[in-house]
């Protein structure tokens, strides 16, 4: 049975829509309205705060955490300076995905990794026989993830000792809220303006109501997972389980990914590391990998007259849908969509999946199947680069203001 956060007490009394979600066995608020549409506005137009709580977090201390770490990540980690976030994926032996997410440099002996799935056991057989430690520190932390374009606004209002006009994208920074201890990082799963704030389980009611207090006269409103899913679809962001599957979950090996498969090739880095499943993907970037991760906007008219001979509307909107759908090029099936929502503040219908590279030329006319009535029926779509939402205020500084 899921257990509650830290923040239960709060957001369990503001969920009237009693819709609840298992994350990483802890209750997670799939919606607070009976409608996610106000939470996914907030994001976009104001602010809105996710309790990320769920998220595994483990920290790898010693003098060879360097290396520790390094051999886990396909980023070059002899790179990221102290305060400085790296997103990368980790892979098995054969260059295939186990997980991604982001490590934080605390110190110089010292990271931090926030994943989505359980990964204490890989972490610490990587590091057999180094001077170092894994130690899972899951409990010991509560999140908030404070997105939208009045996050900072809000922020500035209530942190001391920290400039916030200052933190860059993907960098951390130690200040107080209240008198209490709180690491601030310029992250999120948005592809917004954003922050994640991490704090001791104690401090995270007084830090929802600090945070609901100054940020009601921004706009602020809690939101939920359903929110949160076509926000991070706009965005381009895979996620795992339904982009792709973790190879220690993979029942088959053509169910497995490389990074290179699922879009993260740039995260993969050929340096003086020596990564596990480094020979497998320098094989793999000389051949070129079989698939490609894509974007998907669907003919809005097509996808109209396909309902209207049923005498329907079109019954795409609402929240996201993560049931895989497949991909034609003419009669080839050549692929499929994992993930599709119709975006409000794009006003299309889009999607993100999988294609086979010798198919995956942005601009590619292709057909994908829906079911109107019952029935299967193909639409209209093209291919595109998968980040449809990159607003210049997710990167920019509160100077470029």
């Amino acid at each position: 049975m899921p257990i509650p956060t830290p923040f239960h007490a709060k957001t369990s009394a503001l969920t009237a829509s009693h819709e609840w979600s298992n994350w990483s066995g802890f209750l997670a608020a799939v919606m607070y309205e009976p409608y996610h549409e106000h939470e996914y506005y907030s994001i976009r137009n104001s602010a809105g705060l996710l309790d990320v709580s769920p998220l595994y977090k483990y920290e790898i201390k010693g003098p060879d955490a360097v290396f520790h770490a390094d051999r886990i990540m396909t980023r070059d980690i002899t790179k990221c300076e102290i305060g400085q976030i790296m997103y990368t994926p980790w892979c098995d032996e054969d260059g295939k995905v186990i997980d991604d997410g982001n490590i934080a440099r605390l110190g110089k002996d010292h990271f931090r990794i926030t994943a989505a799935d359980p990964n204490l056991r890989w972490f610490q057989d990587c590091g057999y026989g180094l001077e170092s430690e894994v130690v899972n520190v899951s409990d010991e932390l509560a999140a908030l993830a404070l997105q939208g374009p009045n996050s900072r606004k809000i922020l500035k209002e209530i942190v001391v000792g920290a400039d916030l006009d200052k933190l860059q994208y993907f960098w951390l920074t130690e200040a107080k809220i209240d008198d209490f201890p709180i690491t601030i990082t310029r992250t999120g799963y948005t592809g917004d303006l954003g922050y994640e704030l991490w704090v001791h389980p104690k401090q995270a009611e007084r830090l929802w109501d600090i945070i609901f207090e100054t940020g009601t006269n921004y706009g602020l409103s809690p939101f939920g997972l359903a929110a949160l899913d076509m926000a991070r679809i706009e965005a381009g962001l895979v996620l795992i389980e339904v982009d792709y599957n973790s190879s220690h979950k993979a029942v088959i090996e053509s169910q497995k990914s490389s990074p290179y498969e699922i879009g993260l090739g740039w995260a993969v880095k050929f340096g003086e590391n020596k990564f596990i499943g480094r020979r497998a993907l320098e094989e793999e970037k000389v051949q070129e990998p079989e698939w490609t991760f894509i974007g998907l906007e669907i003919d809005w008219v097509d996808l109209e007259s396909l309902f209207s001979r049923k005498n329907l509307p079109p019954q795409v909107t609402g929240r996201a849908s993560r049931a895989a759908l497949p991909i034609y090029l003419q009669s080839d099936h050549i692929g499929q969509a994992t993930s599709i929502t119709f975006s409000p503040l794009l006003k299309k219908y889009i999607a993100l999946g999988s294609v086979r590279t010798n198919a995956a030329k942005i601009g590619t006319p292709v057909k994908l199947e829906v079911t109107v009535e019952y029935t299967r029926q193909a639409v209209d779509a093209v291919i595109v680069k998968p980040k449809f939402f990159n607003p210049k205020r997710k990167r920019s500084l509160g100077t470029d203001e």
